[in-house]
């Protein structure tokens, strides 16, 4: 039997060959190869039949050279300490891409949210804040929401830390409600940043967005907002789905409309008027853009060639295997990659650290006219490297862009010694 490759060894496949591109000393490849902390903890909480139950909690802080560390917590079944290694290192090429001042970690928690109370949850996410807090800080590392995470986890979390400490402490956590310190426009961040990505793509591609028709893979939070923006842009919203399956219409869904349902029946299984499909049946769809903003490897070697999407958005974090990635790239699938396509969450974190580190708080206009502008300069600066460099694809270029200001900025802390090759990656950095 063939070894199990992790996530994180795959999502170093990019790194390595980015750092080999720009002429790099090895040396930064070793850093990036190695998360600076992780910590597993045993998390007990009182369920509401008066049990004992443990759970496992993770939290990996990958890289700081650019800045406190970030990083959202999930709640999920599936969570392991590799995919949190995988999710922390996808953090730090996204803010790194984005030209954040943060480095990337992520946390979570294995467990399953759906069949949880809310003082089960709540409990849950205290636990996990008395677990981890020494790693915790505004300055030090300050976690957001993820998968089954939201902004009442967050006010938990953030409530816990600050009893803790004995006094408030608001920005060592983003993603909150506004109301105790969260930012406007957070919410919908991470889709509209997609959003804006995938609209860029069509720009560039000459794809008009009036009647462009989308399929969205995952109609949580990332993947519902995206599917009501894109709708309201023009689009034609031909197919969505959840856990529990996907639906169909080759004339449109009403996305607002199948977001009542879902709250309803908790799936959007069963709309009126739509033709219930698979996962897999709506990720080979013919449409000018597929958002897949569900969980990791959902586009792989085995399905990618049925791919007929001409854009691809990234809005779930490592949703392509790069087998995939190859067979896409040869195809001329356009993909803007996660580390681009869905940093709109983690930019708006950022404005939310800086308006409660700062006092000054933003009206949601202002928020989404900065994280317009922050989205449109970094695909920007991307695609300019794309165009220039025929061999390379988006993801590649993006990485290529977040390994430069990772690398310029280790040989400027002096993390790489001394030495003529460090003189040589400066020069690299520079040109």
């Amino acid at each position: 039997m063939s070894k199990r490759v992790s996530s994180f060894e795959l999502a170093m496949q990019n790194v390595g060959a980015a750092v080999k591109r720009l002429n790099f000393s090895p040396t930064v490849y070793e850093i990036l190869k190695y998360p600076e902390r992780e910590l597993t903890a045993a998390i007990p909480v009182k369920m509401d039949d008066g049990t004992v139950k443990v759970f496992v909690g993770y939290r990996v802080q990958h890289c700081s050279v650019l800045g406190p560390f970030k990083g959202g917590i999930r709640f999920h079944p599936d969570v392991d300490m590799d995919e949190v290694r995988a999710l922390a290192l996808w953090m730090t090429m996204k803010c790194a891409v984005m030209g954040l001042p943060y480095g990337g970690a992520k946390g979570g928690v294995a467990c399953d949210p759906k069949s949880m109370s809310p003082d089960e949850m709540e409990q849950l996410s205290r636990g996990y804040v008395r677990a981890m807090w020494p790693l915790l800080g505004k300055e030090k590392d300050i976690p957001a929401p993820d998968v089954y995470t939201n902004a009442r986890v967050m006010s938990w979390m953030m409530d816990e830390y600050s009893k803790i400490k004995g006094y408030n402490e608001f920005g060592v956590i983003t993603g909150k409600p506004v109301v105790v310190g969260g930012s406007s426009g957070r919410e919908e961040a991470t889709a509209r940043g997609c959003v804006i990505a995938a609209r860029e793509a069509a720009t560039v591609l000459g794809i008009r967005l009036q009647g462009a028709t989308v399929a969205v893979q995952g109609f949580g939070n990332v993947g519902s907002v995206a599917a009501r923006l894109l709708h309201r842009m023009g689009c034609r919203i031909i197919a969505v789905s959840d856990s529990s399956g996907g639906i169909y219409n080759s004339k449109g869904l009403d996305p607002e409309g199948v977001c009542q349902y879902k709250k309803s029946t908790g799936r959007v299984k069963g709309y009126p008027g739509s033709q219930q499909i698979s996962n897999e049946e709506l990720l080979a769809l013919e449409c000018d853009i597929l958002i897949p903003a569900a969980l990791e490897n959902q586009i792989t070697e085995q399905n990618a060639h049925k791919i007929k999407a001409r854009i691809i958005a990234e809005g779930a974090n490592g949703p392509t295997t790069p087998e995939a990635d190859r067979i896409l790239t040869e195809r001329k699938v356009f993909v803007v990659p996660d580390i681009l396509a869905n940093a709109g969450g983690v930019t708006v974190s950022y404005f939310e650290w800086v308006q409660n580190n700062t006092g000054l708080y933003w009206t949601e206009y202002e928020v989404n006219r900065r994280l317009e502008e922050k989205m449109v300069a970094a695909f920007k600066e991307v695609y300019q490297m794309y165009k220039a460099r025929k061999d390379l694809s988006m993801r590649d270029c993006a990485y290529t862009v977040a390994v430069q200001r990772l690398g310029e900025a280790m040989w400027l802390r002096g993390w790489l010694g001394k030495g003529y090759e460090h003189h040589e990656q400066r020069e690299a950095a520079r040109a």
